[in-house]
């Protein structure tokens, strides 16, 4: 089982529209592994109230450290945030997946 962290565009989603993404790129990531996978919470649902995004990047790329597989949802080539986690899981040997549809 690989342990899968998940890179999306977040800013202007409402949670169930970020969690549906997260449903649909699971279910993707493990017909694409052909195999289970041990999702990494990166979802900050409690972060702090004036968390700013080198916060959230932060928390991120600690959690990316530990994944055997990124997967890249919709538009994340159009978000910085994603666009950094996609370079380090690249640089530093983690296997990519990236979606180009929902």
């Amino acid at each position: 089982m690989k342990k899968l962290f998940i890179s999306q565009p977040m800013r202007g989603k409402t949670n169930e529209e970020i969690e549906a993404v997260r449903v649909a790129a699971i279910e993707s990531a493990k017909e694409f592994l052909k195999e289970d996978v041990e999702v990494i919470d990166s979802f900050f649902k409690d972060a702090p109230v004036d968390a700013k995004p080198l916060w959230f990047l932060g928390k991120s790329l600690e959690l990316l450290s530990t994944a055997d597989v990124a997967y890249f949802a919709k538009g994340w080539e159009d978000m910085r945030g994603c666009r950094i986690e996609h370079t380090c899981a690249v640089e530093y040997g983690i296997n990519v997946i990236e979606s180009y549809r929902e």
